[in-house]
C-alpha cells in the first residue's frame, strides 16, 4: 500500500509558502506485533503546526525536513495487530500529513459509537478546538453570567466555541476578527452581541462603545499590540486569558509581549497563559458538557474544508493568513 504525506521541503522564512511543503510517496511497512494501519480521514488544520516548523523546538517541538508535518486527525482502522483496535474501528490522535498511518496502536484514543461524525472529535470536542476553549475559558477565564467578554480571532475554530461558551454562561460577548464578512459571521452564525473588524475599524475606539464599562474576561488568540489595547481597557478583577498568539507565530525569537501589564496590578486584574493538556483529567466532563451543548444545538462548529491530501500546503497557509471561519479541516 502507497502512503501520500506532504513533508517539510524548507523551513519558512517568515509566513510558511505552499512551496515550503511536498507531497512524496512511500510504500508501507509491513504490520508488526502492537501495530495497526490507519487510513485517515480528515486532519486538523491548527495554529500550532507552525510552531513546529522553525529549527528551534518550542512547546510543540520542532519536525525535520523530510517528514510528516505535524497535524491532528481521525482515521479508520484498516488491519491491527492492537489488541485495543480492529478493523473498522475509529480514532482520533497525531496522524502527521499523510493519507496511511502504520503505527503503535496504543498511541490513539477510539472514538465512542455516537450520532456525531468521527471528524466532530477533531472540531467542537477537539482537543485543539472545542476542549481548549472550554478549558480557556471555563477554567481560566471564570467566565460568570453578566460578565463581558472580549475574544480576539473570534472567527477561527476557538475563537468560534470560546464566543458560544461564553454566551451560554450568560456573558455579553464581543468578538474581534478581520473583514466584513467575518462580522457578519460573529453575530449572525456565532451569535455574538458585537463584532469588530480590525481591519476597517480603529479597536479601541469600538471597545469604547461596546464595551463601556470595561473588559471582565479577554480569551486572546492573537497577542501583539491587540493585547495591549484591551489590556488598557480592563475592568477591576478583570481575567486575560493567553491562548494564543498568531500574530508572533512567524517570529518566535522576537515576540513582543505587552506594555501595558501594569493595568492588571492597577485593576486587581489577573493574566494567565495555558495549554490545554494541563487540564487533562477534566476532559471527560469537557467532552460531556460540549456534547450535551452540540445535541441541545446551543453550540455550532462551522466548517471550511479542503479535500486531497495536496491541499493539506493550501489549508495550513489560509489558516495562517486569516482566510478561514469556524474549523479548518482536509478531507482524504
Amino acid at each position: 500500500m502507497i502512503n501520500r504525506k506532504v513533508v517539510l521541503r524548507a523551513r519558512p522564512d517568515g509566513a510558511p509558502e505552499p512551496s515550503d511543503f511536498e507531497v512524496v510517496e512511500e510504500a508501507l511497512p509491513d504490520l508488526e506485533e502492537g501495530q495497526v494501519l490507519l487510513q485517515t480521514e480528515h486532519l486538523s488544520i491548527d495554529a500550532f503546526i507552525r510552531t513546529t516548523l522553525d529549527g528551534d523546538p518550542g512547546h510543540h517541538g520542532t519536525m525535520s525536513l523530510g517528514t510528516p508535518v505535524a497535524a491532528l486527525g481521525v482515521a479508520r482502522v484498516i488491519e491491527s495487530r492492537f489488541a485495543g483496535l480492529e478493523a473498522g474501528d475509529a480514532v482520533v490522535g497525531g496522524l502527521g500529513a499523510q493519507t496511511h498511518v502504520v503505527a503503535k496502536g496504543k498511541r490513539y484514543r477510539k472514538l465512542p459509537q455516537s450520532e456525531l461524525p468521527a471528524r466532530s472529535w477533531l472540531g467542537a470536542l477537539g482537543l485543539t478546538t472545542g476542549l481548549t476553549a472550554y478549558a480557556g475559558m471555563i477554567r481560566v477565564g471564570e467566565v460568570a453570567e453578566g460578565d463581558t467578554v472580549v475574544v480576539s480571532g473570534a472567527a477561527g475554530a476557538v475563537g468560534t466555541i470560546a464566543c458560544q461558551i461564553a454566551k451560554i454562561a450568560g456573558a455579553h460577548v464581543i468578538g474581534i476578527a478581520g473583514g466584513p464578512a467575518k462580522a457578519d459571521y460573529l453575530v449572525k452564525q456565532v451569535g455574538c452581541d458585537g463584532a469588530i473588524d480590525y481591519k476597517a475599524n480603529d479597536i479601541g475606539a469600538e471597545l469604547d462603545r461596546l464595551a463601556p464599562k470595561g473588559i471582565d474576561v479577554f480569551f486572546d488568540n492573537v497577542g501583539g499590540e491587540m493585547l495591549d489595547t484591551v489590556l488598557d481597557r480592563i475592568s477591576t478583577g478583570a481575567r486575560v486569558v493567553i491562548c494564543g498568539a498568531i500574530s508572533q507565530y512567524d517570529h518566535l525569537d522576537s515576540a513582543r509581549g505587552p506594555s501595558l501589564y501594569l493595568r492588571l496590578a492597577e485593576r486587581n486584574s489577573s493574566m494567565r497563559g495555558f495549554t490545554v493538556d494541563h487540564f487533562e483529567t477534566d476532559f471527560p466532563e469537557m467532552e460531556k458538557k460540549l456534547s450535551a451543548w452540540l445535541a441541545a444545538e446551543s453550540l455550532r462548529m462551522p466548517e471550511h474544508v479542503f479535500e486531497g491530501i495536496e491541499r493539506f500546503p493550501d489549508a495550513l497557509v489560509t489558516l495562517l493568513s486569516g482566510g478561514h471561519m469556524g474549523k479548518m479541516l482536509v478531507a482524504l
